[in-house]
């Protein structure tokens, strides 16, 4: 199957959602499994994760409500109080729901810089292995060094990092990005998914071959079996959409093998959430 392993649903509220800021006022509204099947159809995807927008167990209830109405969501990235000294009941009461995959918590928001090395944190990720369950690491490019650390002190979680770690695109910086990414890729139990650059470069303004570069550097670092296809929708709207990031990334993957084409485009995603 064609996987997109990272996209969101919302009900707008200005309130829940008050990092939609002037720049992205185009996804102020409603996005819902009704919407996005539309754009999987004309991208012939056929099948979705969805992830986590709001750090609360009522959308984690809802996203996997949603995917229990919808087959083409296979998977569900939730959250969960990873800080919590109650964590393993809520996981438990989760995991029954054979959707949920992963859970995610929103690192890049954190004040702390040193958060993923948090005792606390970590004896929650620590829990995750028994329900069968990987993590999904969201954080800026200046979170690498202290997630290598991370990821090393938890040798046999899968994890996921989303978006590349967000490199600086719209700074035209490369390193030490890209020194970091290779450093982390040599950890096997982590993958990586290609998405969100177009949202770390000028929404209007980007080229294919101004993301090329960071493309190429995560190929190398990861390989094909390691990377997966992501279109970060609805984000990706501001800054294109979903069929112009989907066509983008599936020239990139042209010149690969037709089984390292399937890992990027499926096959890396059903691994790694076992789909």
């Amino acid at each position: 199957m064609k996987i997109d392993s990272h996209h969101h649903f919302w009900s707008y509220d200005p309130v829940a959602y008050d990092w939609i800021d002037d720049s992205m006022k185009v996804i102020r509204r409603d996005f819902l499994p009704e919407h996005l099947r539309t754009e999987i159809l004309a991208a012939d995807v056929d099948g979705v994760v969805s992830i986590q927008a709001r750090q609360s167990l009522l959308e984690t209830g809802w996203l996997l409500e949603l995917a229990s109405r919808h087959d083409f969501i296979k998977g569900v990235v939730g959250w969960v109080d990873l800080l919590s000294p109650k964590v393993s009941g809520e996981l438990e009461r989760f995991a029954r729901d054979r959707k949920l995959k992963s859970v995610r918590h929103v690192v890049q928001g954190e004040p702390d810089e040193q958060f993923v090395l948090r005792n606390d944190f970590n004896r929650g990720i620590s829990e995750l292995q028994k329900f069968s369950l990987a993590y999904d690491i969201l954080i800026f490019e200046r979170h690498l060094p202290q997630t290598i650390r991370f990821v090393d002190a938890h040798p046999n979680q899968v994890f996921i990092l989303d978006h590349l770690a967000k490199p600086r695109v719209r700074d035209a910086l490369f390193e030490p990005w890209n020194r970091n990414l290779r450093e982390l890729a040599r950890r096997p139990n982590i993958y990586c998914k290609i998405s969100g650059l177009v949202t770390e470069a000028d929404y209007t303004a980007w080229t294919a071959a101004q993301l090329q570069p960071y493309w190429e550097a995560a190929l190398e670092a990861f390989g094909p079996r390691r990377l997966m296809f992501g279109s970060d929708w609805p984000v990706c709207n501001v800054a294109g959409g979903y069929a112009r990031w989907h066509q983008l990334v599936t020239g990139w993957v042209a010149r690969l093998s037709p089984d390292e084409q399937t890992s990027v485009l499926g096959g890396t995603a059903m691994e790694a959430y076992r789909l």
